[in-house]
């Protein structure tokens, strides 16, 4: 039995590093669809149960249209501490494995979440994804669940290397395509347009009119002498 599990903050403050080009409206879209990308290629994977972890009731709503359990959170305590919890609920699900991948992966199908799937069948204890840049980790399948404590941030995909050979496990890598784009800055938004196809997070962008340049207001001068006159006008 594998657990596949999606932790989800919240979308109203999802993408902040994209402030510059998208709006809070088309950054909590983006976040939205890019989550319906991941979760439709979850349930055609054919995994024997899938998570969300979340507190959001958006994010609630959403995973329920798909017949997806949600694991709640009684407050957000970031990536890390989200996928622990829903690795302590595999093991109490008597999962003999545990699959996680982020929300944010939009051109992940559903073959690549079987190849993590099947690697882990094969023997693998611990395989890793890793993103595109190759310093952050975008899927980790553990057998059994427990095997291992996971820590996301960069440089994670290195420190899960090196946390599984500290344990005696010899980590198996697979390099995906679609489950190694995660969505992050302005380059990652040009590569989800380019290779997003049928995504509809891809189609979202293109319906902006993306890539597109973002011309923002240049922000508040707050030198002393500034301040001297805004307080005197008037």
């Amino acid at each position: 039995m594998i657990v596949a599990a999606v932790p989800v903050k919240d979308l109203v403050n999802a993408k902040q590093r994209l402030i510059p080009l998208l709006s809070p409206s088309e950054r909590r879209e983006l976040a939205r669809t890019m989550l319906e990308d991941v979760l439709t290629a979850l349930c055609g994977a054919g995994l024997d149960a899938l998570v969300v972890i979340t507190r959001d009731a958006e994010v609630t709503l959403l995973a329920r249209r798909f017949a997806i359990t949600i694991l709640e959170e009684d407050e957000n305590r970031g990536h890390t501490e989200a996928v622990a919890l829903a690795q302590r609920e595999a093991v109490k699900m008597g999962a003999q494995s545990f699959l996680t991948i982020p929300g944010d992966v939009p051109l992940v199908t559903g073959e690549e979440i079987r190849a993590v799937a099947r690697a882990a069948e094969a023997g693998g204890t611990a395989v890793f994804v890793p993103s595109r840049s190759g310093f952050g980790t975008n899927s980790a399948c553990l057998s059994p669940p427990d095997v291992m404590s996971l820590k996301f941030g960069e440089p994670s995909f290195a420190n899960h290397l090196t946390a599984a050979r500290e344990r005696g496990l010899e980590p198996t890598v697979l390099t995906l395509p679609g489950l190694g784009l995660d969505i992050d800055g302005p380059d990652d938004l040009v590569a989800l347009v380019a290779e997003g196809g049928q995504a509809r997070s891809g189609r979202f962008l293109r319906a902006l009119g993306f890539p597109r340049v973002r011309t923002l207001p240049p922000p508040p001068d707050n030198t002393p002498s500034e301040r001297i006159e805004g307080e005197g006008a008037g």
